[in-house]
């Protein structure tokens, strides 16, 4: 979009700033969601973002948002407080709890979510990420099933078939067809999209089955039904005649003669019914569909660094979220270990945010729990957060502000670089300074 013009636009255009005023920044990273398109130009004016090419609609407006704001880097009550006191606030109430809980890092950066790791172990917390409230059914799937995927370059290079199941990534990831599913050529598709078939699996219409050559629609809850009975036919089991049938039998013989294919499956398979059930029919679907043509299976993951924060945890802890450490070594359970279920039980005396925006995902039991205790937040800039906390932290933004690395939806690191100025500091380092005040005040386990 290009910038808002004033009334001396004119003048500028006939007498143009210098040189060193605006400057074009190319192959940025953006992490507005899972995509992590990183080949947008951004132009920068006197430290603001004026304009952006290759950005989506998600991303342009959060974007150009960038330094709009200034609010104090630390708070305490409301009110402005150095960073000093500030880190003593927030150690005392870590010190102090019996049951501390960190929670979201999916829009952090792998530093930030190595020092929450770090934090949670000093203090023997439960720590979990918004992939809890997200696709953790998913997780748990394929931890029982497994997952036959691949990257997003080997699906736009190889696969002529794609479906989108219980996504609508049209507006939930804008530039997912550019760039990875329908579009663009391939090295085995060079036509693009006049290559592929594609076909949406969704209970109504959306703006993804509107762009879609085949949308089939299956009554609200039928997805485990409908994965079943792919099953049972690409296996070649007879099945009868039933309503809908035959739309199947189409799906499932396009599934087995495609050259290569991959299912995208999002959110939608996972609100109803046994969550982790719907996606385990799901992934063994494409497991049985491997013993005829090549498939794969990806998950859409939505915030930007999820996949990073279940990457950082997995590699630190051996699981990729409801991790409690209070035993002085990890431990797994979804359910007993995740952050809305511990603050729906009361099961946690202070709560550590790692970003506010998760918040909304938890439950009005959950969301209740955290105004009453203790609760410690860092937020960026352009962010509030839905309740008051005790100590509040304003940190400098992953790809913006700071270079970080973000993990795609397909796990596939990506580097942020620096395009605007900022004095705030890190998530790592706010988070690594409440550890070092940590030391005097709690022995290690």
């Amino acid at each position: 979009m290009a910038p808002m013009r004033n009334g001396n636009d004119m003048e500028s255009e006939a007498a143009p700033r210098p040189p060193s005023s605006e400057k074009m920044i190319e192959n940025v990273a953006c992490t507005i969601c899972g995509c992590v398109c990183d080949d947008l130009r951004i132009t920068v004016r006197e430290g603001r973002v004026v304009e952006t090419e290759g950005a989506c609609e998600l991303a342009e407006p959060w974007l150009l948002a960038q330094n709009t704001q200034q609010p104090p880097a630390t708070q305490m009550a409301g009110e402005a407080a150095s960073f000093e006191t500030a880190v003593e606030e927030a150690a005392r109430i870590l010190s102090q709890s019996r049951a501390p809980l960190i929670y979201g890092l999916s829009r952090s950066s792998t530093p930030g979510q190595r020092a929450a790791v770090r934090l949670a172990d000093r203090i023997g917390a439960t720590i979990d990420t918004t992939a809890s409230r997200c696709h953790a059914p998913s997780i748990m799937a394929f931890q029982q099933a497994g997952e036959s995927t691949c990257s997003l370059g080997e699906a736009k290079n190889r696969c002529n078939l794609v479906l989108f199941w219980g996504s609508n990534p049209v507006k939930s990831h804008p530039r997912h067809f550019e760039r990875y599913s329908v579009d663009p050529p391939g090295m085995f598709l060079p036509g693009g999209r006049a290559d592929r078939y594609v076909v949406a699996v969704d209970v109504r219409p959306t703006e993804t089955t509107e762009q879609v050559d085949w949308f089939l629609q299956i009554p609200p809850g039928g997805d485990f039904d409908a994965l079943w009975t792919l099953r049972a036919m690409v296996a070649g089991v007879d099945v009868p005649d039933s309503p809908g049938i035959e739309d199947l039998r189409k799906l499932a013989d396009r599934m087995t003669s495609c050259r290569s294919g991959i299912v995208y499956f999002g959110l939608g398979l996972t609100r109803h019914g046994t969550p982790h059930a719907n996606v385990e029919a799901l992934l063994r679907l494409v497991t049985d569909l491997n013993r005829h043509t090549r498939f794969y299976a990806r998950r859409m993951r939505m915030p930007g660094d999820v996949a990073g924060a279940d990457s950082v945890l997995c590699w630190t802890t051996g699981f990729p979220f409801s991790v409690n450490l209070a035993r002085g070594y990890p431990r797994y359970n979804p359910g007993e270990y995740s952050a809305n279920e511990v603050l729906e039980r009361g099961e946690t005396d202070a709560c550590l945010l790692v970003g506010s925006e998760g918040v909304e995902q938890l439950s009005p039991a959950a969301q209740e729990q955290l105004r009453r205790i203790p609760t410690i937040v860092l937020d960026y800039p352009t962010e509030t957060c839905p309740f008051p906390p005790t100590v509040a932290f304003t940190t400098a933004v992953y790809g913006v502000h700071l270079p970080g690395t973000a993990y795609r939806m397909d796990e596939t690191p990506i580097p942020l670089r620096t395009i605007l100025p900022s004095d705030y500091p890190s998530d790592a380092e706010v988070l690594d300074a409440i550890v070092d005040r940590l030391r005097p005040m709690i022995c290690p386990h």
